[in-house]
């Protein structure tokens, strides 16, 4: 039978909130054993962000956040109190046998317990260690918290998201999921794997500096390369795009829909539909850059157009001669949309309280290695028998005494 791509890859995962741990399931979801570290009595702070939260069987409220569930499927949740000694030691221990480490704490944190990278390096040379924060290990801001609202602002997310200055609803905007933590676990993720395939050749491992300011300014992609190029300061645009028209929502007779014209032929097959087909020849529409030079005029001629006929109608016949749409859905729609079941990108898991619980699925799709994400995101410390007994050989008297003295 198939296995995962990463089934013989072991990550230690002592990271919280989003971006590690989003790193971290997605090793899982490719077959990695993924050993989450979380506190004594309190684990991943995500576990108390609520609600929404699990129910269990009878319909109760549990102590486990919808927001906790997101990142942290097909893990094994262990607690240690890396602050005491002997806790610290059972990290030492784990990390002697791991591939990857995933932290997100403050630059130098991890260093007064002897779990930096430095530290663990003389225990593993082979160890990928992947450190995490807001703004990195140099730089004047390496001291700062950074959390993703804030580097969102700071990073200039903000700035071309949301309707322009003086439109109603203007002003400053963060986008609506916690997109730099995303896209940096996703960073994280690749250079991670990036790392291993080094290790491959060197059988050395290495550190890894992710910072989701830098993270930001990365994904800021046509943006910052229109400001770069041009020297002009990109604005908020609202749904209208700065490079592309039309590429945007219009109105129609029941609603709203998106029309994604990505090139001249698309827009000559639009006029075509419409009955405008003089619009194709006309030299201001007949190029996407003149369409973006006179965006104003050309919006003003198609949209009373689309206000003719429901919004179902359009996306049928657009889609008729090609041209790219589709709708305005809210996330029940999206998951009851036919492509997104096809694609199994909703799933459901066996979890010890709530008896199954829903989770989204996980988008990688291989030809030969299996994608199967694991099972319901694990109870606080529900493996820490398990894995310290299997990999650590620590016995349960011995783990009793960890327990009583807080430890774990």
């Amino acid at each position: 039978m198939s296995q995962g791509a990463l089934s013989h890859i072991r990550v230690l995962d002592i990271s919280r909130i989003l971006a590690g741990p989003w790193a971290g399931q997605i090793f899982a979801d490719l077959g990695a054993e993924v050993i989450k570290v979380e506190r004594p009595g309190r684990g991943d702070d995500t576990r108390r962000w609520g609600p929404p939260w699990l129910r269990d069987r009878d319909g109760n409220e549990t102590a486990e956040s919808a927001y906790y569930l997101c990142a942290n499927r097909g893990k094994k949740s262990v607690t240690i109190d890396i602050t005491r000694p002997r806790g610290q030691a059972l990290i030492r221990e784990l990390a002697a046998s791991s591939d990857i480490l995933l932290e997100n704490y403050k630059v130098g944190g991890l260093a007064r317990y002897g779990l930096d990278y430095q530290s663990l390096h003389q225990v593993n040379q082979r160890l990928i260690y992947c450190s995490i924060t807001g703004f990195g290990q140099t730089g004047p801001y390496r001291s700062r918290s950074g959390y993703d609202f804030l580097v969102q602002g700071m990073g200039g997310l903000m700035s071309v998201t949301g309707e322009p200055d003086g439109a109603p609803g203007g002003g400053p905007q963060k986008v609506g999921v916690a997109l730099a933590d995303v896209m940096t676990g996703l960073y994280a993720g690749n250079a991670c794997l990036a790392a291993l395939a080094y290790r491959e050749r060197t059988g050395r491992g290495q550190h890894i500096d992710m910072a989701l300011l830098d993270v930001q300014v990365a994904t800021l992609a046509s943006q910052a390369s229109n400001y770069l190029v041009s020297g002009n300061v990109p604005e908020r645009l609202g749904n209208h795009h700065p490079n592309i028209v039309p590429y945007q929502p219009f109105a129609s007779e029941d609603g709203h829909f998106i029309l994604a014209v990505g090139n001249d032929d698309q827009f000559s097959r639009l006029c075509d539909l419409l009955g405008v087909s003089q619009l194709a020849n006309d030299r201001r529409f007949a190029t996407n850059a003149g369409r973006v030079e006179h965006k104003n005029t050309l919006i003003g001629l198609l949209s009373p157009l689309f206000e003719k006929a429901p919004s179902h109608h359009w996306i049928q016949v657009l889609e008729e001669v090609s041209v790219p749409c589709g709708p305005i859905n809210t996330i029940d729609q999206v998951f009851g949309d036919l492509q997104v079941q096809a694609r199994e990108m909703a799933l459901e898991r066996e979890h010890p309280q709530a008896g199954r619980v829903s989770m989204v699925g996980c988008p990688i799709k291989l030809s030969e290695s299996t994608v199967t994400p694991g099972a319901a995101p694990p109870l606080l410390g529900e493996h820490t028998d398990q894995v310290l007994g299997e990999l650590l050989g620590v016995d349960e008297a011995e783990r009793q005494a960890l327990r009583d003295a807080g430890i774990l």
